[in-house]
């Protein structure tokens, strides 16, 4: 169960020479839907803000092929909420949502921007954040 979709297409140079997407493509995809989420819908100020998070562990489970010209449809949700971090959860689905493309997980660490040391989520981006915990 995911708290948040977003539909993201494939492009021509997503394909390998074996004709699927190639494996490098699903993290990009997992990074810009985290932190589409977190810029559009939570409030990330990435150019000014006090707070960045750095990404400090990442895993992908492929289950199926996918190639251009399909859409992904990706489920984002959170599984684990802390002081600092945070642990992104997603879903990668043929566009028709039926078959588990690949599952996998982010984990950002919030420091601050100046010295690089673990900061608080700041209070909006960690209400925003709440929203997407699924407890299962």
């Amino acid at each position: 169960m995911y708290a948040h979709w977003e539909t993201v297409p494939t492009r021509w140079k997503d394909n390998d020479v074996y004709g699927h997407m190639n494996n490098a493509v699903h993290y990009s995809l997992m990074d810009t839907v985290i932190n589409t989420w977190l810029i559009r819908t939570a409030g990330l100020d990435i150019h000014e803000g006090d707070a960045i998070g750095l990404c400090v562990e990442s895993h992908c489970v492929y289950k199926a092929s996918i190639s251009f010209p399909e859409a992904v449809r990706v489920g984002l949700r959170i599984g684990r909420l802390g002081r600092s971090s945070v642990r992104y959860e997603l879903g990668l689905f043929r566009e028709d949502g039926g078959t588990v493309v690949a599952e996998g997980h982010f984990v950002h660490v919030f420091v601050d921007r100046e010295t690089r040391r673990p900061a608080e989520i700041p209070a909006p981006l960690r209400a925003a954040m709440e929203k997407l915990v699924i407890d299962e």
